[in-house]
């Protein structure tokens, strides 16, 4: 079996895979967030820190809590970072750098995982499962929880609530993330991955010198990196590590994890608003851009543009040979199309053109299928604006699930979508500006698009890094640090008001003039709205980057 068809056979099999999956797992989502009946466990939590269930919020208590919530777990992650040397199973670690330990702070909270550092040689084991996986979970429910709340203000009608963050947030962990956190964890030791609290293990190599093999509860904190969207990696290496993707086959099911939620909430979409096929038009734009994103990222780098890569004939350099180019290529497009930011390849070493897929699918917005929640209300968000340009064409009040969007809807959307741009392109031309672009390895096309890609990756809480430039310094994690954080709880306090805007709203009934938004003609609409937008406003510096270098 040839290469390109070993990975069309890869990416069919993880297609039927969630197809599969998409009606029971969604359902499962949608009780999930939607039952009235709580667990002797939930109860006990809801006692513990003083939340009245049966209580619901408006957007703006439900968005004060999400940040008060994000706050106190920065500064308990800070904290465990800078105190690790006095923890128990700290390996003998020294405290993390202040600079270091904010960064990380905010980045696992905020959904993001960019690591500056090498997990194995700078975080003790409790760090790891106390701090750094609790956050994979709790970070990732955030999200599931805000885009429930959007949805909410689509589906009721003259209230002003839209949910409790406390019990969202709670039974996402416990009904969803948890559950199946444990069996994929079990799957991932099958297939090799280590799960153990030592600290090393001392191995004679086949050239007669010592080496420690670092362990440690890997398998457990893989899972919910890949399930929850987060990124990182226990290891510096990575997903490319043996001891976090041994196989082929993990490499798969890691892929399938990722993917799982975010393709599977249009579902719960379809429910909550009572319109089925709201949820699958959803999804076929999420399917439609995914899989253009996989196969030009897979086209490119089986192309293997370059003098180097030509002449050997395959575009290797910074892929794992057990993964070969097709699944490799495969993971980096998954990867930045969501919010994960794993890695199993090094995307500085693809080619000009393949690295310009895995900056531009962040700068998508992650919405093809995004990150766990944050992927889905980025999609609506994009939805809404493609109703109102519609409405404009053809001199209407737009309306979206039965709600008209009006001025001040479109105001909310509209600094959704310029959050992002302006985080990457001012932290961009700041870095650039004050002299900090010299940490990136190479000059000219290659260097800006290094230096581009940090910022991208930082604003859009995606984590993966291009390599190829030191971020390992004050300037960097402070300026970074300040993207994750902007980048995050920004959209989330525009989408908040946008839910609430549109619960207070009675339903408008459909008329002639209503824009179908279940047809494929919407389906192509919002397809092209989202790259049209994405082309304006990053084509020009793209075009000084990778596609300068490609061409």
């Amino acid at each position: 079996m040839t290469t390109g068809t070993a990975g069309v056979v890869f990416v069919a099999s993880l297609v039927v895979a969630l197809v599969v999956a998409y009606r029971p797992f969604g359902d499962h989502l949608y009780r999930s967030v939607t039952g009235t009946r709580r667990s002797r466990l939930e109860r006990g939590v809801f006692r513990l820190v003083g939340v009245n269930p049966a209580a619901e919020q408006s957007w703006g208590v439900y968005a004060r809590s999400v940040l008060a919530f994000s706050a106190v777990s920065v500064l308990f992650l800070y904290a465990l970072q800078r105190w690790q040397n006095h923890l128990w199973l700290s390996l003998g670690f020294d405290p993390v750098v202040p600079h270091g330990a904010w960064n990380t702070a905010v980045s696992f909270v905020t959904n993001t995982n960019w690591q500056w550092y090498a997990g194995e040689s700078t975080m003790g084991h409790l760090v790891q499962m106390a701090g750094l996986a609790v956050q994979n979970f709790v970070s990732a429910a955030v999200g599931i929880a805000v885009a429930v709340a959007l949805i909410r203000g689509f589906a009721r009608s003259r209230t002003g609530e839209v949910g409790n963050f406390w019990v969202d947030l709670v039974r996402i962990v416990l009904r969803v993330l948890l559950p199946v956190a444990v069996l994929g964890a079990l799957v991932l030791m099958l297939g090799g991955v280590v799960q153990n609290l030592s600290a090393g293990t001392d191995v004679t190599t086949l050239t007669g010198g010592a080496q420690s093999l670092p362990g440690g509860p890997v398998a457990g904190q893989e899972v919910i990196k890949e399930l929850g969207t987060n990124g990182g990696g226990f290891y510096n290496a990575n997903s490319a590590h043996p001891f976090e993707n041994p196989t082929a086959w993990t490499n798969w099911v890691e892929l399938f994890l990722i993917l799982l939620i975010p393709f599977s909430l249009p579902r719960v979409l379809g429910r909550m608003v009572g319109q089925q096929r709201q949820g699958y038009a959803v999804v076929a734009v999420m399917a439609v851009l995914a899989l253009g994103s996989i196969a030009l990222t897979t086209g490119f780098e089986l192309a293997g543009q370059g003098a180097v890569p030509q002449a050997v004939g395959a575009a290797l350099e910074g892929k794992e040979v057990r993964f070969d180019v097709s699944d490799s290529a495969t993971f980096g497009a998954v990867t930045t199309l969501t919010s994960t930011g794993a890695v199993n390849s090094f995307h500085d070493s693809y080619t000009a053109l393949g690295g310009m897929m895995t900056l531009g699918n962040m700068m998508l917005g992650e919405v093809a299928p995004g990150g766990v929640g944050a992927g889905l209300y980025g999609l609506l968000v994009l939805a809404v604006i493609t109703v109102f340009v519609a409405g404009l064409m053809v001199g209407r009040t737009p309306e979206y699930l039965g709600k008209k969007i009006g001025t001040r809807e479109i105001t909310f959307a509209s600094l959704y979508f310029l959050v992002t741009p302006a985080l990457v392109l001012i932290g961009t031309a700041t870095a650039f500006a004050t002299g900090n672009d010299v940490t990136a390895l190479n000059t000219g096309p290659h260097g800006l698009t290094e230096v581009l890609y940090a910022f991208t990756s930082a604003s859009n809480n995606n984590g993966s890094a291009f390599a190829g430039i030191t971020v390992n310094t004050a300037w960097w994690n402070t300026a970074l640090g300040l993207c994750m954080l902007l980048g995050r709880f920004l959209p989330i306090v525009f989408v908040l008001a946008l839910a609430g805007s549109l619960a207070r709203q009675a339903p408008v009934p459909a008329s002639g003039g209503t824009l179908p938004t279940h047809r494929p003609l919407f389906v192509g609409m919002v397809v092209g709205v989202t790259v049209i937008l994405v082309a304006l406003t990053y084509l020009p510096a793209l075009a000084l980057g990778p596609l300068a270098e490609g061409l």
